[in-house]
């Protein structure tokens, strides 16, 4: 590549990840939380307003995103987050197929929800080609809280009014009303 081409190519890329920097960015994401009563604290990243745009991504009134959250769709995926949610600083979204998030869940800091895996079983192809697998949609509960740094991975339903200790890392179903935590995360008690 010649420096002007790599200059061209450097200069795309860097306005696609910086995307959600720019001021009308902002204001067209600012206008559908408005509109939706949800607020959003800067920055945020992933593909917030395309998935708003096409209808991909929904957030219910009274949900906060916090700086530093990060939200990423494949081209068909969906995002549901319920009403009342609060979306600590850091906190990823990351959706293959479908996350769907019920009313007043809390994410403390650095929490991550994903419905697929990096899929890491050809050794001819770079870990970063090979594209992911899924067990399926990952469904959360209303009224759930998940502590700092949690993950929940995918094919996994968390029943409502669950507790997710700090630093689990859930790879299984949850029943409602149950504290848990470890990893993998396993139930201690009951609400």
């Amino acid at each position: 590549m010649t420096g002007q081409q790599g200059w061209r190519v450097w200069w795309r890329k860097r306005r696609w990840y910086e995307r959600n920097h720019r001021r009308l960015r902002r204001w067209r994401i600012n206008r559908h939380a408005a509109s939706g009563g949800f607020f959003v604290r800067y920055p945020v990243e992933g593909e917030v307003l395309e998935a708003l745009d096409q209808g991909r991504l929904t957030i219910g009134e009274g949900t906060l995103l916090e700086p530093g959250c990060w939200l990423t769709l494949a081209p068909e995926a969906r995002i549901e987050i319920g009403e009342g949610c609060f979306l600590n600083r850091n906190t990823m979204l990351a959706a293959h197929r479908e996350i769907v998030i019920g009313d007043h869940v809390m994410f403390a800091n650095g929490c991550f929800v994903g419905d697929a895996d990096h899929r890491f079983d050809d050794p001819t192809i770079p870990i970063t080609h090979q594209g992911f697998s899924s067990k399926g949609p990952v469904r959360i509960g209303s009224n759930c809280w998940f502590g700092v740094n949690c993950v929940v991975t995918s094919g996994v339903t968390i029943g409502e009014r669950c507790v997710v200790g700090a630093n689990s890392v859930v790879t299984g179903d949850l029943p409602a009303g149950t504290i848990a935590a470890g990893a993998p995360a396993s139930v201690i008690k009951t609400v």
